[in-house]
């Protein structure tokens, strides 16, 4: 039986319409000024001087494409270590026979709430002389409590007999974990792992805070700093400021624009495991 359709079903596809307007004409508008190497203002449907020196400046130009490299070494490296801490640590809430499991967890959840704030955040990582180093902005956002409780969560869905069936085979706990529980949490972790790779690649503060060596600064920082008029590159190929601008905006949004749709369906299934407790 076909389902009759209300006003309010209309409304929303309007109001869905134009979210979408909202939020694809100023994206379109950075795509084509990013092929148009003729400056101009305004909004255009189609390039009046199609070219791509504007990708082969941010790629050939060491201004830019260092930054790009260190946000890409960043983003990957740190994305695996995220997932590395939160899954150890989610595996570690799971053990229901550790002494001592819930004020673990009790004190993890405190610093949820409580934070030491920035400046004593800044002076424990240069005690730690790993202010100026790549590993600050790797490791201060690896260590994520909160992706940590979703990942508990996904594991304490896995039912207990699974468990139950390993240990009487003889499993220890990290082969329990590397060959149960892992296997079983792909949708899981694709979803806390893209969290901390769009995080990594959108970082900027922790970058802005703790470091002041311009050949380490991601492409976020620079593509402020092009934004902002303030550190202009050299173009090639005819691409005017502008050109090279709007294509650096398009390099820094279209991974994730690749990797989403790719992802969309472990992200869903991950966001809805452990939601519901039977």
């Amino acid at each position: 039986m076909t389902k009759k359709r209300t006003a309010f079903d209309y409304v929303l596809v309007v109001v869905f319409v134009l979210i979408s307007l909202i939020m694809i004409i100023p994206i379109y508008k950075v795509l084509i000024d990013s092929l148009d190497l003729k400056t101009a203002y305004g909004m255009k449907l189609f390039p009046e001087q199609f070219g791509l020196a504007g990708y082969i400046s941010v790629f050939t130009n060491p201004t830019l494409y260092r930054p790009f490299l260190v946000s890409c070494l960043t983003t990957v490296v740190g994305t695996f270590t995220g997932l590395a801490i939160s899954t150890l640590g989610a595996y570690v809430l799971i053990q229901w026979k550790m002494p001592g499991r819930n004020l673990f967890a009790g004190l993890l959840l405190l610093t949820m709430i409580f934070n030491g704030g920035m400046i004593p955040t800044y002076l424990v990582m240069k005690s730690l002389h790993l202010t100026n180093t790549l590993w600050v902005v790797i490791l201060l956002p690896a260590i994520n409590v909160y992706n940590m409780v979703l990942m508990r969560n996904f594991f304490e869905g896995i039912p207990a007999s699974l468990f139950e069936s390993a240990e009487i085979d003889g499993c220890s706990p990290m082969r329990i974990f590397f060959q149960i529980v892992l296997p079983l949490s792909k949708a899981a972790l694709t979803a806390i792992g893209l969290m901390y790779a769009v995080g990594y690649w959108n970082d900027y503060t922790n970058y802005k805070l703790y470091i002041t060596n311009d050949n380490l600064y991601n492409f976020q920082m620079k593509l402020r700093a092009l934004v902002m008029g303030s550190d202009l590159p050299t173009a090639i190929g005819g691409a005017t400021e502008n050109t090279v601008k709007n294509a650096s905006v398009i390099i820094a949004i279209l991974p994730f624009m690749i990797i989403y749709p790719f992802c969309q369906k472990y992200f869903i299934q991950g966001v809805n495991i452990g939601a519901v407790k039977e």
